[in-house]
């Protein structure tokens, strides 16, 4: 008995992988949950910049931790349980509650300075007016997964235009936190070129037809992406280490945000899940006729 047990579970393990590997449902699912959970963190460390000031600020916090708690048991009901109701109804109400604390964050930041002046000035040195589209994002991922079926090539498009906008707030957020210091050193210029040059690949599938050679192009560009964020990431990290303050937790408040640039392979890996289920979609060579109608 105890042997048939063992060679059961053996079997079970075994196919546990190939059904997961391709499931892009889960893959998205797990994508938000795990951004969902790490933004508790950076939203600790943003608002306690003043405290916590306003009770409001503590809103996204419960938020973000409150939703794994509830994203977890319903992929446990759709993986174990076969309950998909329970998981879809799950992620409609996190997504939608994401989306609206995404938008209302958006306008609480601007409102912080830039409804009074209204100057580049003080959209600059507001609050991080995009950032809080990170909650809209998110919570759009996890409707569409719910919407949209997974092995359609609608799905692998609002895959990619939702990274598309992540990298274009990206591409906002590094340019307006990095001329809070007039760009002091050159190396703050390589966030803000490498976003444009991942929203300038990413536009084109929505622009004409492509094949899987240029998502090859497209999956080097998102490579690329990566390292910048590591690099970022390490580059913020010395900054806060060598602060002025002697308390690191003061420096990494007040300083150079450590997890910032983690955006950039976030998002990355999320354009490579859309390029992966785009490349069923599309033709292995150029399409000639495509190219025709350009000219």
């Amino acid at each position: 008995m105890p042997g048939r047990s063992s060679a059961f579970l053996a079997r079970t393990v075994e196919r546990i992988p190939s059904r997961w590997r391709t499931d892009l449902n889960l893959w998205i699912d797990f994508f938000a949950l795990i951004n969902l959970t790490f933004l508790s963190l950076d939203i600790y460390i943003a608002h306690s910049t003043n405290n916590f000031g306003n009770r409001a600020e503590f809103i996204p916090l419960i938020f973000s931790l409150a939703a794994p708690l509830l994203l977890i048991p319903a992929l446990i009901a759709r993986e174990l349980l076969r309950r998909t109701g329970i998981w879809s109804v799950i992620g409609y109400i996190v997504g939608g509650l994401s989306i609206v604390i995404g938008l209302a964050g958006v306008v609480y930041h601007l409102d912080s300075q830039f409804f009074y002046e209204r100057t580049l000035r003080s959209l600059t040195y507001a609050a991080p007016f995009a950032a809080p589209l990170a909650y809209t994002g998110i919570g759009m991922l996890l409707v569409m997964n719910r919407m949209v079926p997974q092995d359609s090539e609608e799905w692998a498009q609002w895959v990619l235009l939702l990274t598309l906008g992540g990298f274009f707030g990206n591409f906002v957020l590094s340019l307006t936190d990095h001329a809070t210091n007039g760009f002091f050193s050159s190396a703050e210029w390589i966030p803000v070129v490498s976003a444009a040059f991942g929203v300038a690949f990413l536009a084109m599938p929505f622009m004409r037809r492509v094949d899987t050679r240029y998502l090859g192009v497209c999956g080097v560009v998102l490579v690329a992406q990566i390292v910048v964020g590591v690099l970022g990431f390490v580059l913020h990290g010395l900054a806060d280490v060598h602060g002025p303050s002697r308390n690191l937790m003061d420096n990494v408040i007040y300083g150079a945000p450590p997890f910032a640039p983690l955006l950039f392979p976030n998002l990355a890996l999320l354009g490579c899940i859309g390029l992966w289920a785009l490349r069923l979609h599309v033709s292995p060579g150029p399409d000639k006729q495509a190219i025709a109608t350009d000219y």
